[in-house]
């Protein structure tokens, strides 16, 4: 059976496509952003590109992303916490635990919650769901500058 290289389905309620693209994850577009008042949430629909070779979404795909997202919900806080700042985060920690797989079709949400922004750093934990299905855990430490 061929696998499918293109995605019709909507993402999940109240995505919207996602602002903030780089190099790294242009490639696995579309990717899907939701803001919350406390974080800013990303979905993609696993397609052949984000799958390793047993055909699940692949662990890297799931670290980038979350990292994406909970870096961007760390300095979203920052930023409203010293109103006019440019903050901008760089990852000094991740860690991830992978629960459970993904395989093409499924949408993966990604979930971040801010633990505490400090001066100079974040502390950040995520959540990456399928449906109700938890995929993976992650938490990460950022540098705020």
């Amino acid at each position: 059976m061929p696998i499918p290289t293109t995605t019709t389905d909507t993402p999940p309620s109240g995505y919207l496509p996602h602002d903030r693209p780089s190099p790294l994850t242009a490639p696995w577009a579309p990717i899907f952003a939701r803001t919350t008042a406390q974080a800013l949430q990303l979905a993609v629909q696993v397609r052949e590109a984000h799958c390793n070779s047993r055909g699940f979404a692949h662990g890297g795909l799931i670290a980038a992303l979350a990292d994406n997202a909970m870096g961007l919900s760390a300095v979203r806080l920052a930023r409203a916490a010293e109103a006019g700042t440019t903050k901008s985060a760089v990852t000094v920690g991740l860690t991830l635990d992978f629960i459970s797989s993904a395989t093409i079709g499924e949408w993966l949400e990604f979930h971040p919650t801010v633990l505490k922004v400090g001066g100079t750093l974040a502390f950040v934990e995520c959540h990456v769901r399928s449906s109700e299905r938890l995929v993976a855990r992650a938490s990460a430490s950022f540098r705020l500058g």
